[in-house]
């Protein structure tokens, strides 16, 4: 499963269809493309997909997404571990 998620742009370069910026991931940061949201300013937050940023959210919105993902990080722990499969190649 993909999910897209908020990162928060710190740097902006280019223009138009070149245009990308560092964006923050938790301390993570990655280069996106910001060709398909020329409105985000350095200081937005921007949903990103792919290395793609698709949209821009608000801060209140990035943060519940945050507060969703910790969730079901949370719910991913508390799952048993799978049993591990066994292979159907004969030698």
């Amino acid at each position: 499963m993909c999910l897209a998620v908020p990162g928060k742009v710190l740097s902006i370069v280019g223009a138009d269809l070149e245009r990308t910026g560092k964006v923050s991931f938790g301390g993570v940061v990655k280069e996106v493309s910001l060709a398909y949201v020329p409105e985000a300013k350095v200081g937005d937050y921007v949903v990103v997909h792919v290395g793609f940023a698709l949209s821009v959210v608000d801060e209140a919105e990035a943060e519940q997404t945050f507060e969703y993902l910790r969730q079901i990080e949370e719910l991913e722990e508390l799952q048993p571990p799978l049993p591990p499969r066994k292979s159907t190649h004969s030698l």
